[in-house]
């Protein structure tokens, strides 16, 4: 590493932070219900700290996928990465609204986190964030594409994140909008998980350099069933062979105070297959 890779590895990373603090500027003129520095310092708000952390984490991995690839020379870097960024904080925050009113159409996430203070509403806020920052990732990663490219990436990974959260509903024997509204942290955590790895799969079937259209959507297609598939079996394994003995649902909703360790436990196991998944296909 020369002394030149080293100066303009700080000026990229400079970059990274002017745009980080554009995220945040954004992110705090579109929360005008709230005061982030009242609710986190005053009113020691832990449902707006998962949501507010969720967007953080999800903003840079996003820039993270601007950062991806090979040089294509100082100056044309500098353009790209603050051309791109802008662009994801964009998508980031579209997708955000998106997700507010279809994944979690069913009550209003700004009165659960504010004035509720539900945890487990801050951690599905949180995961939301993350996954579409796996899901911008993917979509601005690899040399060969451009803004057309990474938009149809970001909408079919969008449409997909919507999809996997209905379906998620759908295979559980209970509903997760009625048992997070009742502040069920264990039900949040575990949707949170499934939400996060699917968000992953989205990033692995999308990044890379664009070959065709024929070969890249087959590729994004081919893991997004892969990661539907596999919600209802990590669920199962999860049931019989991390906790033997115990149902999850019951672990879950069927007592008095709801088992967060199980809803981790579940979490994680989503999470880790979506690794799994793409370190093996």
């Amino acid at each position: 590493m020369t002394l030149d890779n080293v100066i303009t590895g700080i000026i990229y990373l400079l970059s990274v932070f002017i745009l980080f603090f554009l995220g945040k500027l954004v992110y705090d003129k579109l929360n005008r219900r709230f005061v982030l520095k009242e609710e986190l310092v005053k009113k020691d708000n832990l449902a707006l700290s998962l949501a507010v952390f969720g967007y953080y984490l999800g903003l840079v991995i996003a820039l993270g996928g601007v950062l991806s690839g090979e040089s294509a020379g100082f100056v044309e870097d500098l353009f790209d990465i603050f051309f791109y960024g802008i662009i994801s904080i964009i998508l980031l925050n579209i997708s955000i609204f998106i997700n507010d009113k279809v994944i979690l159409r069913k009550f209003d996430n700004v009165k659960e986190i504010i004035e509720d203070r539900n945890a487990g509403t801050g951690i599905v806020e949180a995961a939301n964030h993350i996954a579409v920052g796996l899901i911008i990732y993917g979509a601005m990663s690899g040399d060969t594409g451009d803004l057309i490219t990474a938009a149809v990436f970001w909408i079919l990974g969008q449409l997909v994140l919507i999809l996997a959260g209905l379906f998620y509903n759908w295979i559980t024997p209970y509903d997760i909008h009625e048992q997070i509204e009742k502040d069920n942290v264990a039900v949040g955590v575990a949707f949170a998980g499934a939400l996060i790895a699917i968000g992953n799969v989205i990033r692995i079937g999308a990044e890379g350099d664009f070959i065709s259209w024929q070969y890249n959507l087959s590729t994004f297609f081919g893991f997004v069933v892969f990661g539907l598939i596999m919600l209802p079996f990590v669920r199962l394994a999860t049931d019989k062979i991390l906790l033997p003995g115990e149902k999850l649902t019951d672990e879950l909703v069927h007592q008095q105070n709801p088992n967060i360790g199980a809803g981790v436990i579940e979490a994680m196991s989503y999470i880790a297959a979506s690794f799994l998944l793409g370190w093996v296909v």
